[in-house]
This record gives C-alpha cells, sequence and structure tokens, in this order.
C-alpha cells in the first residue's frame, strides 16, 4: 500500500481579471430567475437549470440526498415515462447531464436550436411533475453505491480527488466536511417521505435558476419560458440556511492517507480559500494559470522539464460559496522523495508571495 501525504494550511491572496459575456437576467412571477444569452454562431442551444441545494444542505444522518437527487429526477415524469429521459434527448440529436456540488444541482440539456421548445419542456416537466416512487429510490440507491465504488473507494487518489479524506480537516464546523456523494448508510435508512420532503423543500422555482445559451430569439424564448415555467407553484418559502463560520487554521495539519488502489504516492497541499465571490476567489485562478497553466508555467517547467523530479504536477483552485479549496499536488519520478516535492513547492509559493508576476506570465 502506498502513501498520499497531505499537507493543510492557510494561503494568501492577490489579484485577477474577468471575462464579460453579455445575458439578460430576469425573474417570473414565481421566483424563478431566468438568465438568457444569445449566441447565434452554431444552430445549437442549452436549457439547464440549476437548483440552490447541495450536500451542505443535508441534516446529520441523512447525507446524500441532494446528489441522489441528481440520478433520481431523470426516473420519470408524469408526462415522461420511467426510463425514457436519456432515448428522448438522444433521438432528437441532443446530449445531457447533471452534477452536484456542496453548493448546488444542476442539470441540462444541448440540443439542436429547433428543439428549444423540447428542452424547456423536460425541464419544467423535471421541476413541476417528478415521479418519486419506491422503486425509483431503490434503483438509484444502487447506482449511487456502485457510483462510490468506482470513483472513490476502488480509484486512484479518489480520496484525495473528492476530498473524502481532507475536507474534514479544512472545515470541521462547515458541512463542506462531508462528502457529496454522503453516506450509503444514510440513503439505506431513509424513507420514501423524507425523499419527496426533500424534493419537495428545495427543487422549486423560487430556489432555481434557468439559463438558456446559444441560437435563440430573445422574445420567442421569453415566451415559451413563461408558458412552461410561468405557472409551476412553489411549495414554500425559500429555506432560510444558518451560516456557519470556521476558525482560522493556526497551524499546519499533517495527514498521511493509505491508498491501495495507487503504486505512485502523491504529495498534496490543501488550503481552506474565500467563497466563490470574494475577489481573491479570482486572485487564485490566476495563480493557478501561472503555477501549473500549462508547459511554460512555473511549476510544470521546474520541477517536469528542468529538474525532472515530478511524473505530474497540477495546481488549482475548487471555489465555493462559502469557503473554497486550493490544491496542489505532484507525483514524484523515479526516487524522488515526497521531502523534495514539497520543498520545491513550498520555494514556488514563496516566490508567488515576493515577487510580481512577469509581464510574459
Amino acid at each position: 500500500m502506498k502513501k498520499v501525504l497531505f499537507t493543510l494550511i492557510t494561503l494568501i491572496s492577490l489579484n485577477v481579471n474577468s471575462q464579460s459575456i453579455d445575458y439578460e437576467l430576469y425573474t417570473l412571477d414565481n421566483g424563478l430567475d431566468v438568465i438568457l444569452h444569445q449566441e447565434n454562431s452554431s444552430p445549437v442551444v442549452t436549457v439547464s437549470v440549476m437548483y440552490h441545494v447541495g450536500a451542505k444542505d443535508e441534516i446529520e444522518g441523512r447525507t446524500g440526498f441532494a446528489h441522489f437527487f441528481e440520478h433520481l429526477l431523470f426516473e420519470g415524469t408524469k408526462n415522461i415515462e420511467r426510463g425514457k429521459w436519456f432515448d428522448i434527448v438522444s433521438s432528437n440529436g441532443g446530449s445531457n447531464n447533471a452534477n452536484t456540488s456542496h453548493d448546488r444541482t444542476y442539470y441540462y440539456e444541448t440540443f439542436p436550436s429547433n428543439s428549444l421548445e423540447l428542452g424547456l419542456w423536460m425541464e419544467s416537466e423535471r421541476m413541476l411533475h417528478p415521479i418519486i416512487n419506491q422503486i425509483g429510490v431503490d434503483t438509484q440507491n444502487e447506482v449511487v453505491k456502485e457510483e462510490k465504488r468506482q470513483r472513490i473507494d476502488n480509484a486512484p487518489y479518489g480520496a484525495l480527488i473528492y476530498g473524502t479524506a481532507v475536507d474534514p480537516y479544512l472545515y470541521p464546523k462547515h458541512p463542506y466536511g462531508r462528502s457529496v456523494i454522503g453516506s450509503m448508510e444514510d440513503l439505506d435508512a431513509a424513507t420514501l417521505q423524507e425523499f419527496i420532503d426533500f424534493n419537495n423543500k428545495w427543487n422549486n422555482p423560487n430556489n432555481a435558476v434557468l439559463v438558456v445559451a446559444g441560437d435563440i430569439e430573445i422574445e420567442k424564448t421569453k415566451n415559451l419560458i413563461e408558458a412552461y415555467f410561468g405557472d409551476i407553484p412553489n411549495n414554500g418559502e425559500v429555506p432560510v440556511r444558518e451560516t456557519v463560520v470556521e476558525d482560522p487554521i493556526s497551524e499546519t495539519i499533517k495527514l498521511t492517507e493509505y491508498d491501495s488502489n495507487i503504486q505512485i504516492p502523491a504529495k498534496a497541499f490543501l488550503y481552506r480559500t474565500p467563497g466563490m465571490t470574494d475577489r481573491d476567489s479570482y486572485v487564485l485562478q490566476y495563480i493557478s494559470a501561472v503555477l501549473s497553466g500549462g508547459k511554460s508555467s512555473r511549476m510544470v517547467k521546474r520541477m517536469k522539464d528542468d529538474e525532472k523530479i515530478a511524473l505530474e504536477v497540477i495546481a488549482f483552485n475548487q471555489p465555493q460559496q462559502d469557503y473554497g479549496k486550493y490544491l496542489m499536488v505532484a507525483l514524484p519520478v523515479g526516487e524522488t522523495s515526497l521531502e523534495k516535492l514539497s520543498t520545491t513547492m513550498d520555494e514556488e509559493i514563496e516566490k508567488i508571495k515576493s515577487d510580481l508576476i512577469s509581464e510574459r506570465e
């Protein structure tokens, strides 16, 4: 069994710029926020809905619900037969998927632009008429268990990639410390009514954003959105969330994680960082590009090309609503020690803190 050593500390902040995209934002009477982006260069349109509910909104003893619904809400609706969702999408030349984080759940369909109305109808069906029954719950429970086995339990570096080994140390108070996929025991113990209640509490128009982007006509799209979403009722007010504030990390935390799925150990630094709306979160995106964004970036050039001590090296910011997470990871070449990787990454951090970033970079 090989070891993966993680070091958790806090980080500094710098500066960054952002890109502007033209869009129109408005809100329906039922509270559904709508964002439209017109781009007519290709005959393609994407319809997506993001619900402001994620793993952080679950309660102790019932974790994994948000991610579970990412799967469950493809089971079918009042007007879409069970098991036919993906068939409808593919037979109309489209693609679709969904994903879940600690903060939100996201669904989308991409179609040829002449199927815009189909995409809007399908997402309105998911919001208004989902069928949540025991056969769907039992089916998706097994799907989620298999996903956990594949992506976390039996995947190389799975505990690092999905945070199950490190997030409890970064977020000892905040629910970000729990994994998005949750506890299989919690899902097994949950009743059908608890799943129905979770859906009614969170998956409402007043807790969602509809985005339509691509080859569209704005006024026509607005009329279709009003027709399909305007009359969808809310099951209640948007739930009030408790604000959880973490104490500062006052000293380095060192953690060794053993992973039987890997042949090469990894050295990783992880930092708790500001939330995604903080200016420093954008700064960290820029720092990532300087450190590992391409062959000429600082860490890649030094550690892979010049000194040849790293098989792979990467640095990136993972922004979230309340707090972010910054990762620096390196895999050693040959007999290179993890301590050597650690020293080199520390030196690059000090350079970022003390030296200006050049115009070339």
